[in-house]
């Protein structure tokens, strides 16, 4: 999607995983852990939730291309791998386009009984393309606003 800000600020607002929570529908933030921020190997703690439902996980930066690439991968509390979400921010006119990727990793175990139960979504590939696309229109709508604003 095509974000009218710069790679720049758009790269600050995907790095900054505990203020995700305003841009995603299950993701409500967390925190960085031992006083790091983003940076590779940083590691981090996400929250979620799905109504009642509330989990956490274990989050390791691995790709941190600065403007350019994000990614971090997701294990469960007890340390099963689960996903990669990555983040790749591309230079247009007027902006930048950004492109969310989610990568499913892990155990069928995890994928088909401890998923679905931790997290009320039996459909997980489908719920996640749709935040995705819930995200980049948040993206697109804060830079909009701050566009407004200026």
């Amino acid at each position: 999607m095509t974000v009218p800000a710069g790679a720049g600020t758009v790269w600050s607002w995907v790095t900054d995983l505990p203020r995700m929570g305003e841009l995603s529908p299950e993701n409500v933030g967390g925190r960085w852990l031992d006083g790091t921020g983003p940076a590779l190997g940083a590691r981090f703690r996400g929250r979620n939730e799905n109504g009642a439902l509330r989990w956490w996980t274990r989050v390791r930066v691995v790709v941190f291309e600065p403007e350019r690439r994000f990614a971090f991968d997701v294990r469960t509390p007890f340390g099963s791998r689960v996903s990669r979400w990555e983040y790749v921010l591309t230079p247009a006119p007027g902006g930048c386009v950004v492109t969310e990727n989610w990568y499913r990793i892990g155990s069928w175990i995890v994928r088909k009984f401890m998923g679905p139960r931790v997290t009320g979504r039996a459909d997980r590939p489908g719920y996640n393309a749709e935040s995705i696309e819930y995200t980049l229109a948040a993206l697109k709508a804060r830079a909009e606003e701050q566009a407004a604003a200026a």
